[in-house]
């Protein structure tokens, strides 16, 4: 298990942390298994999609907002004015699964993996990388 951190520098961005989870993986002593990629916060995400045009990140914060807007009457902005935050990460979710085939991550051509701000910018977003053998 191996741990990161991304300094954030937008309110609201997509991230591709590819390349670092790649590096992580292709050190690790694991030919064929499972990659367990998980943010620790509550007001970010972890997905899989395009990641050869940016405007993807853009597009998905975009859907996001329309779908739930910040400040729409959200109990929870009464504590810490980020509902709409807590409930973007919740929908997309804190971690994804990719497996593993010859000691690299298996993903289709324009796929990626990306850190999905919700609350920022944050100087420290965690990200945690699990490698699991498969025989």
């Amino acid at each position: 298990m191996t741990t990161f951190t991304i300094t954030t520098t937008q309110h609201k961005q997509c991230i591709d942390i590819t390349d670092r989870v790649r590096k992580i993986v292709r050190g690790m002593p694991v030919t064929n298994g499972l990659c367990h990629v998980m943010v620790l916060h509550a007001t970010a995400a972890i997905i899989v999609n395009e990641n050869d045009d940016p405007n993807i990140g853009v597009d998905l914060l975009r859907a996001l907002d329309r779908a739930i807007p910040d400040h729409a009457n959200w109990l929870h902005d009464q504590v810490d004015n980020n509902a709409q935050a807590h409930i973007k990460a919740a929908a997309l979710g804190p971690s994804e699964i990719i497996p593993v085939r010859d000691g690299d991550l298996l993903l289709g051509t324009w796929q990626g993996i990306m850190l999905v701000e919700l609350d920022g910018p944050r100087t420290e977003r965690r990200v945690v990388v699990s490698v699991l053998p498969i025989p």
